[in-house]
């Protein structure tokens, strides 16, 4: 028998999840008028809510399991349909919040675990909490809104399918805060509103408050992150909510007024009788069933089914990547193309764009691209950070001048990586040291895939290019842009490609000296380049078109002003001279024409790749649009150069013209 795959009601349409199938682990088809076929492996609706139900009835008529799909308790970083949803929970029996029918999740609780799968749940619990997720994570933590101890009580969205479905009613709402003030009479009590009821897409449960227990209750209105607020509270009291749930992956005492999936099972205090389904089990249990047998998990970037382990930590890496910097974030002359990747890469911050910098008043910080000139006005941000952005060393596959979106940039509050007169905070984390051994084998890989994949920072490139026969060492000489800011401010010295080309050839008398000028500059996109005849008086050979990677591989030594190729060439294992001061220079791994005397710390090639590729730039998936980590960022660029990057489209030359118009009327 054929497998047909699931069969969806039409008001699954497209899909109410996307990636369905995926999660599902089969193909979906639309409901026929009739029965389904006989490969057919059971019929799918949202729930069992309104036209759901009557799917479920006509599976029942028919014969065949319906499933009902509902978000899982660790869904996404925003609530709506716009985020990506990472887990679900797919039941053949019931629906997990529904405490008047069984349901799988319960089946999984009562059959308790072995001790393996013990040890895994309680580790499972203890990575929750320390990566502190929840079911929704957009919010930032806030402290408490009252100093020391607290009881916590948690109101819901008004009509929330799981009070009815919880044996619970909006009358449990009032029994519970009247609850939790008799039995903690000392204790002054935090009501939390639903962060539905805050953005005012839904009702709360409560009004105005009476005037005895308005001099107790503090109502927590703002939408904030429930961990930190369930790590301080003394008690937690619910009706059906999720936060119960979590409130026991705490260690906290839970009081429930309805009779929620984590209810009943001898784990919390209990309102109301348990069903007779129900008996004792264990809090593994409970997290092994809960969040590691019953939901389905998706990676965000690769769209495969996952384990929770993973869908954790990559919901941990968006917590702490959205939390880095202020809420509100005014970004100055950013240009139209970089705004919606600004929006990216500033995840977790609200961008207000302007032209010129404005008063901050409730921003917080203020973002720039680049490193701004000494004096400028921007840079008056009244102790407020200035976030400095520019693009990172593991970019894309294309150049910045042709509008080719970059998977990282630098965000940096202390100075700019390229920036030799000042301190960075790469710099810092150089200087200070201190690398833990996990980072350091964790940045010896990145390194050797780095080296296997051959990316670069662009990838460009796709001429052939061949060591010349004899002898002769081969010494590589990487041109920049003339005008660019990591000459303006890391090279004190030479400043020119051409003069670059005669200090090497001074330098390497004897050596076959290749010289490639930099992409930008061959493309016509920046100016700056030393002119082909008087290049060739100083070197053997210009490479226009050879990929970087496959030079490195080559030659024998680069000598450089600042170029990142020098860095690529490490990572390689190359000699380097620099002529500059680049970032990577000074630590005790280049030749250093200039000594650099702020950089006073020998570091190893591992701890530059630790500093520089993990813990420095900031990485987004081209395919999640998500916050990522440098081996993700890898592996999507290896395969983003498989396939080469279309030319340059008329409307692009275009507007790059304008743009060019503007900025020159904009200079005078």
């Amino acid at each position: 028998m054929s497998v047909d795959g699931f069969y969806v009601t039409r008001h699954v349409g497209p899909w109410m999840r996307p990636h369905l199938d995926r999660f599902l682990g089969a193909p979906l088809r639309y409901q026929p008028v009739g029965r389904p076929g006989p490969g057919a492996l059971g019929i799918v609706g949202w729930g069992l809510k309104g036209v759901f139900a009557a799917s479920a009835a006509y599976a029942q008529r028919i014969g065949m399991t319906y499933y009902a799909v509902e978000d899982g308790l660790l869904r996404s970083i925003e609530p709506g349909d716009g985020s990506i949803v990472l887990s679900l929970s797919v039941d053949p029996v019931g629906v997990y919040y529904d405490a008047r029918r069984p349901s799988r999740l319960e089946q999984l609780v009562a059959r308790g675990v072995d001790a393996a799968q013990q040890v895994r749940a309680q580790a499972l619990a203890q990575q929750w909490c320390a990566a502190r997720v929840s079911k929704y994570n957009h919010a930032r933590e806030l402290p408490p809104p009252v100093p020391g101890p607290f009881v916590l009580v948690v109101d819901q969205t008004f009509g929330d399918a799981s009070i009815a479905y919880g044996l619970a009613d909006a009358a449990s709402f009032t029994r519970m805060l009247e609850a939790a003030l008799d039995e903690h009479p000392m204790l002054p009590v935090v009501l939390k509103v639903h962060p539905d009821v805050i953005a005012g897409r839904k009702r709360a449960h409560f009004g105005a408050l009476s005037p005895g227990q308005a001099a107790r209750v503090t109502l927590l209105a703002s939408d904030s992150h429930p961990p930190a607020l369930l790590e301080a509270a003394q008690a937690v009291y619910v009706v059906t909510s999720q936060m119960g749930f979590e409130a026991l992956l705490w260690g906290k005492p839970v009081r429930c007024f309805g009779m929620p999936f984590y209810a009943g099972w001898g784990l919390t205090h209990d309102a109301l009788p348990a069903p007779p389904r129900r008996g004792a089990a264990t809090l593994p249990a409970l997290v092994h069933a809960a969040l590691i047998e019953h939901p389905r998990y998706l990676d965000p970037e690769t769209f495969e089914r996952c384990e929770p382990e993973r869908a954790i930590a990559w919901m941990a890496l968006q917590r702490r990547q959205r939390a880095r910097f202020p809420a509100q974030v005014q970004a100055v002359a950013f240009s139209d193309w970089k705004k919606p990747i600004a929006r990216l890469f500033l995840a977790g911050s609200t961008l207000q764009f302007v032209d010129a910098p404005q008063p901050l008043g409730a921003a917080g910080a203020r973002a720039v691209w680049g490193r701004p000139k000494d004096g400028d006005p921007v840079t008056e941000t009244g102790g407020a950070p200035l976030l400095r952005v520019e693009d990172g060393f593991l970019r894309s596959v294309g150049l910045g001048a042709n509008w080719v979106q970059p998977l990282s940039w630098v965000v940096d509050v202390v100075g700019m990586y390229y920036d030799a007169t000042q301190p960075s905070a790469l710099e810092q984390l150089l200087e200070c040291g201190g690398f833990e051994p996990a980072l350091l084998e964790r940045a010896r890989s990145l390194r050797a895939a780095i080296v296997a994949s051959g990316v670069t920072k662009y990838n460009v490139g796709a001429g052939a290019w061949q060591r010349p026969a004899g002898g002769r060492p081969v010494v590589l000489v990487p041109g920049q842009v003339e005008n660019d800011a990591s000459i303006a401010y890391g090279a004190p010295g030479l400043r020119r490609n051409l003069d670059l080309l005669r200090a090497a050839r001074e330098r390497r008398p004897d050596a076959h000296l290749v010289y490639k000028p930099h992409p930008d500059v061959l493309a016509g996109k920046r100016p700056g380049d030393a002119h082909a005849d008087e290049a060739r008086r100083w070197c053997d050979e210009i490479v226009t078109d050879a990929p970087m990677h496959r030079l490195l591989e080559a030659v024998d030594e680069l000598q450089v002003l600042t170029s990142l190729a020098g860095f690529e060439a490490l990572l390689r294992g190359k000699p380097v001279v620099c002529h500059g001061q680049p970032f990577y220079a000074g630590w005790g791994l280049t030749e250093d024409v200039l000594p650099h005397p702020r950089r006073t710390r020998r570091a190893t090639l591992d701890e530059l790749v630790a500093a520089a590729l993990i813990l420095y730039p900031t990485y987004v998936s081209r395919r999640s649009g998500a916050f990522t980590t440098p081996e993700r960022v890898l592996y999507e660029l290896a395969h983003w150069a498989e396939s080469a990057p279309p030319p340059e489209r008329p409307v692009l030359r275009a507007l790059r013209q304008v743009k060019r118009w503007r900025d020159r009327l904009r200079r005078r």
